[in-house]
């Protein structure tokens, strides 16, 4: 999960992270796709610009990844499983599965962290108007006693 990245709103993963487990260098898992380039339009894979590539590094921690000559590029969930079709190792196949039921539980784990986000705003709501009705009660029973406390003026009798 560590390896899913978010980049251009998309969860992706590096190209040389899924090399890394599909065990083959980088530059073959790239020739593989450019042999194929109708498997992966730009909503599949991309590659990444200077400044996105500068802002990995810094969000990572790492100074320099040993060379680069090309700027990476990332696999979107759709470009990972695209991956199986011109990967056609064993490895490449259960590698996939699992990278496949990793982003299934990513995504429940963001639709119930929304699901919880919907939940405390619907109790937000609901208790922000029991404040105003109570702000209201308080502010009559506030009157009520103003007017209890009041000099009441006294009726004179006549002798």
């Amino acid at each position: 999960m560590n390896k899913i990245l978010f980049i251009r709103g998309e969860k992706v993963m590096l190209d040389r992270d899924l090399a890394d487990l599909y065990d083959v260098d980088t530059r073959d898992l790239n020739k593989a796709v450019k042999r194929n380039p109708l498997r992966f339009p730009n909503d599949f894979m991309f590659q990444l610009s200077k400044a996105e590539f500068k802002n990995l590094m810094f969000q990572i921690g790492t100074s320099s990844w040993g060379g680069i000559r090309k700027l990476p590029y990332v696999f979107t969930e759709q470009g990972i499983a695209m991956l199986s079709s011109v990967l056609n190792s064993r490895r490449a196949i259960l590698v996939n599965i699992q990278i496949m039921r990793t982003f299934i539980k990513l995504k429940k784990i963001i639709l119930s962290n929304k699901d919880l986000e919907l939940k405390m705003e619907q109790l937000q709501k609901k208790y922000d108007k029991h404040d105003q009705e109570i702000q209201a009660i308080f502010s009559v029973i506030k009157n009520w006693i103003d007017e209890q406390e009041k000099p009441k003026k006294e009726i004179g009798f006549r002798r």
